[in-house]
């Protein structure tokens, strides 16, 4: 084999290796060019799923958030309205309170009352002796009544007239001076207790109303405002 044969293969082998490079690098570019497209692909999908999760994170933050205020809002609308009904069950009973100021006015039918607000102190406290207590203004009338009031206690619990010692030194407060006093103020009525001050009876017509108030407040509440509130 000449030179210019050898040369001749030479050349061949040359191409042949040439060629082989070429194509295994365009497959290696190839293979490449997929790769790097599966992972930009799998770095979009990544980055999407945490742009989803952290959407899905802030909008329940925002309905949790929702909710709360609302519950706050239901909450202080529900405040308001029971101070708004409370108001207006407070100022019944001021007009009531009011009312029973006027109740000592007609004196005939007053001291009726008083002897039937003694008798009952009596039944209730069932002692042999006991001290009475009233108003500086009523002091009379309560003088006026007393026998009268033992007799029929007597007669209704089948025992001898009680002893009652009229308090001279210890008078209850007495009227208010004016509808916006908040000085300590009596509209009226007695307060009996035994000798050794271990029972006491509150028999004032404020007491009796605040008992009655007390009492009646769920049927009044339900005839003004009806059912409760949800």
């Amino acid at each position: 084999m000449n030179d210019a044969d050898v040369a001749k293969q030479i050349q061949q082998m040359v191409r042949f290796i040439r060629q082989e490079a070429e194509e295994k690098a365009s497959e290696i570019s190839v293979s490449a060019e997929e790769e790097f497209n599966i992972e930009k692909l799998q770095l979009v999908e990544a980055e999407k799923k945490k742009i989803r999760q952290e959407y899905e994170r802030k909008e329940k933050q925002v309905e949790v958030r929702k909710k709360i205020e609302y519950s706050m809002q239901l909450n202080a609308s529900r405040i308001k309205v029971l101070q708004a009904q409370d108001d207006l069950v407070n100022s019944m009973k001021e007009d009531a309170t009011k009312q029973l100021l006027r109740v000592s006015h007609n004196h005939h039918e007053y001291k009726n009352l008083l002897k039937e607000l003694i008798v009952q102190g009596l039944l209730r406290l069932k002692e042999p002796a006991v001290l009475l207590r009233c108003r500086k203004e009523d002091h009379h009338h309560v003088e006026s009544v007393l026998h009268s009031a033992k007799h029929e206690y007597a007669s209704k619990a089948e025992v001898h007239h009680p002893e009652i010692l009229v308090d001279h030194d210890v008078y209850l407060p007495p009227s208010p001076s004016s509808h916006d006093s908040h000085e300590m103020f009596c509209s009226g009525g007695v307060v009996l207790a035994s000798r050794d001050g271990k029972i006491v009876c509150e028999n004032t017509l404020d007491a009796r109303l605040e008992v009655v108030f007390r009492k009646k407040l769920p049927e009044i509440r339900k005839l003004l405002f009806g059912q409760a509130m949800a």
